[in-house]
């Protein structure tokens, strides 16, 4: 019993450090690689620090799901490759105990971070992702910092384009300024150019103030002349010189929240009992809707008396109910077949206009429903991903024999880039009501699985994976195995056929 305890603990102990290690590693790589898909979002922001910190715990918390079984897998390769490669795992076998008794301790630990996968996904990540959301929605509505280049057009200012050909930073002196303002459109543009200029910002920095000098401003006057009457046709432009100007340009620098109760209704901000609520509601509103529209159509029946309304085939009317429409067509004369052609047209295309509508308005209920079942999928997902990359992590480390961080790397990422074009692969199909949410979601999990048993069979059996021989061997007793099952059923048709006889 001493002897199982330390093995459990020497287990423990080779694999949480190394999954530390690779988990920090693999959110620090997601992480920037968000950040520099949102790099437009909070550079040049002029937030406060908080703001970007609290930008990036938010951001970390949405990298988990993918860093931690790319972390478990890492770990695994690299725990069972270093015991492989230092021959403890072969002493271990050779003292008795099995590979899975080996694994025991990581696969008690890989079940309870499993678990704790499940209820982080279901709890932690929607207040993490609705908080994250409101915060890069913020960021957008935000105005940029203003920080006014030298030799270019700064656009950073709505409505205004501005070019300074020189700056000095000590004084806070621009020289040879040009504005060009279309806040009132194209076609009214004011261009303003000045020798020199100042910018200040008001106390409640909602307005930006632009001090010029020594400047005149053209104005475009394309919008006065198409009010004017024929006598000031003739008048294009106006010009204005000045010795000194200012302009007050709305410039919020503020950082204003959006209210998260707008994103709440989002799939990605709900836990497995508020989805499953909202994906009831809208079915049980779009079989409502359905039922709606198909009692509709059924009622206006096609030469009913919705058909008829105004007098449109009065004709029909006149005629017995009980006939079938082909003998009442036929009784018809030239000119109400034609009628009666016509207003059959009529009829069907409206009724495939308002079979269009009605496909158009029950696709948003669909699509929202599906959105739903795939994110709620996507909880259940993450926990089982986390066993299956053990399961291929271990035993493949036990089979290859090789530690540190070169060849378990490789093998890990080419294994999850596999795991990963496989899992958007599905996702897409899901999406698009391809495939069954269930299908596309969970088709990862149905590929990687049965690798990760293989494997595992193969490392508990001590079976040499890249062994050419040992697969010719495999192969050779498989074919031995098929020829005697032909054998059998062979012989057992011969001694019915005997028996016949």
């Amino acid at each position: 019993m001493r002897l199982v305890k330390k093995l459990d603990i020497y287990m423990l102990k080779n694999f949480l450090g190394l999954f530390f290690m690779t988990f920090a590693i693999c959110c620090f790589i997601l992480l920037m690689q968000l950040i520099w898909m949102r790099i437009n979002d909070i550079v040049g922001k002029g937030v406060e620090v908080t703001v970007l910190l609290e930008f990036l715990l938010y951001a970390l918390a949405g990298v988990v799901p993918m860093a931690l079984p790319l972390a478990i897998l890492l770990a695994s390769l690299m725990t069972f490759g270093n015991l492989g490669e230092k021959f403890e795992l072969t002493a271990m076998k050779a003292a008795g105990v099995s590979l899975f008794r080996i694994m025991q301790p990581l696969i008690v630990f890989i079940a309870l971070l499993s678990v704790g996968a499940f209820y982080f996904s279901n709890y932690i990540l929607p207040q993490s992702q609705l908080k994250f959301w409101t915060l890069v929605f913020s960021l957008r509505q935000k105005s940029p910092e203003l920080d006014l280049p030298v030799g270019e057009f700064y656009s950073g200012v709505k409505g205004y384009n501005i070019y300074i050909r020189k700056k000095e930073t000590r004084t806070g002196w621009l020289r040879d300024v040009m504005i060009y303002d279309y806040t009132n459109g194209f076609q009214d543009a004011t261009v303003t150019v000045a020798d020199s200029a100042r910018v200040f910002f008001t106390d409640d920095q909602k307005y930006l103030l632009l001090c010029l000098y020594s400047g005149e401003s053209f104005e475009n006057l394309n919008q006065q002349q198409q009010r004017a009457t024929h006598t000031q046709k003739n008048v294009p432009y106006r010009r204005e010189m000045f010795a000194k100007k200012s302009l007050l340009i709305d410039f919020d620098t503020e950082f204003v929240r959006m209210d998260e109760s707008s994103l709440k209704d989002q799939h990605v901000s709900k836990n497995v009992g508020e989805l499953i609520v909202s994906i009831d509601s809208v079915n049980v509103l779009a079989k409502k809707r359905c039922s709606e529209q198909s009692q509709k159509i059924v009622s206006e029946r096609y030469f009913g008396r919705e058909s008829n309304k105004g007098g449109v085939l009065p004709v029909l009317a006149e005629q017995p109910t009980d006939l079938h429409p082909d003998t009442l067509y036929a009784h018809f004369s030239l000119s109400e077949k034609e009628r009666a052609l016509q207003h059959a047209v009529d009829q069907a295309k409206r009724y495939k206009d308002l079979v269009d509508y009605n496909s158009i308005t029950l696709d948003d209920h669909q699509r929202y429903e599906r959105k739903h079942l795939i994110e709620l999928h996507r909880k259940f997902t993450l926990a089982f991903a986390c066993l299956i990359f053990f399961f291929i992590g271990a035993p493949l480390g036990a089979i290859i024999r090789k530690g540190g961080l070169g060849a378990p790397i490789v093998i890990s990422v080419i294994l999850f880039i596999i795991y990963y074009i496989i899992d958007n692969t599905g996702y897409k199909m899901a999406r698009e009501a391809l495939w069954p949410v269930w299908t596309g979601m969970w088709l990862s999990s149905f590929v990687l699985l049965p690798i990760g048993i293989f494997l595992t069979y193969k490392a508990a059996t001590d079976s040499g994976l890249f062994n050419p021989e040992v697969w010719i061997r495999e192969l050779q007793a498989f074919n031995r195995m098929i020829i005697k099952r032909l054998r059998r059923t062979t012989n057992k048709s011969e001694i019915v056929d005997k028996e016949k006889e």
